[in-house]
């Protein structure tokens, strides 16, 4: 056999090496859950990505929501404690602080209950709702409790993900596993658009049937917690807890006529306008709001 016949073999086998390593799937990285107590499922290949510093406030800064505060944080402590407790849909207007009470209550059970073990946060995208039985078989045997968090949840027409989530959540046959809790936000109290429901009812053989599977899914969640829009006075005082939190010196008259400016110019109040006031605010005097 020549040189080039072997240089020629060496190039083919090259080639074929590349194309089975394409074929592979790579290897999932091992998920050690002591790392972090917050995580984000990357559903492809299936592994949790742990997160160093966590996008959230102090619960102490969410203001206008006191009673949606509350019961979050009690079905919270309960299911860190080992008692039952519901799977939650935090709904209603945006800007609200939907997601960042979640966040902040998960932050702050962990800093006041007295817990063996830390409880966890992860994160699941909306598109990949349908591989929730892949990541709950993966935590079912893990020692931890996990809040699987779901942002702006809803489903569009055509979408039939919302049977995995109802099959997750209670009707499937292992059910959702006792060491996890499902919390999810989102703008509509029922998840599925209007019209997507009324379509079923028209085309449906038997209408109410076809309108109570669509609407049950919001039936798997124990606790609806509503969000609203906020009046001036809870708008102020949102703006109020920023500046004193993070210490910028604003003469109170001009702090209330700035605020009620920049919502006018928004054309709403809520505490993401609040929020974005204040680093409007911070960045005029020249401050940081990174704690």
């Amino acid at each position: 056999m020549t040189d080039s016949t072997i240089e020629a073999l060496n190039r083919k086998l090259d080639r074929l090496i590349e194309a089975v390593a394409r074929l592979a799937p790579p290897p999932v990285p091992e998920t050690d859950l002591g790392r972090a107590d917050c995580f984000v499922w990357q559903a492809d290949p299936g592994y949790l990505e742990p997160v160093r510093k966590v996008n959230r406030v102090d619960i102490g800064l969410i203001r206008g929501v006191d009673r949606v505060r509350d019961i979050l944080v009690d079905n919270t402590e309960r299911f860190a404690s080992g008692y039952a407790a519901n799977n939650v849909l935090l709904w209603g207007a945006r800007g609200m602080g939907k997601s960042s009470l979640v966040k902040a209550v998960h932050a702050a059970v962990n800093a006041s209950a007295k817990l063996d073990l830390p409880l966890k946060l992860i994160e699941i995208h909306r598109e990949d709702i349908d591989t929730l039985p892949k990541l709950m078989a993966l935590l079912k045997a893990a020692p931890y409790r996990f809040i699987l968090f779901c942002d702006d949840l809803s489903f569009d027409h055509d979408d039939t993900s919302y049977k995995s989530l109802k099959a997750a959540l209670e009707g499937g046959v292992e059910g959702r596993p006792a060491n996890v809790i499902f919390y999810a936000t989102s703008n509509r109290r029922h998840l599925l658009p209007r019209d997507m429901i009324d379509n079923e009812r028209s085309t449906a053989i038997n209408p109410s049937e076809a309108v109570e599977e669509k609407v049950s899914l919001s039936d798997r969640f124990g606790l609806w917690l509503g969000f609203h829009k906020c009046s001036q006075d809870e708008y102020l005082d949102m703006i109020d807890g920023y500046v004193r939190h993070h210490g910028l010196a604003i003469d109170p008259e001009t702090l209330r006529a700035e605020a009620l400016e920049w919502a006018t110019t928004r054309g709403s109040r809520s505490g993401r306008v609040a929020w974005q006031y204040t680093q409007d605010l911070a960045g005029r005097l020249g401050k940081s709001l990174q704690d």
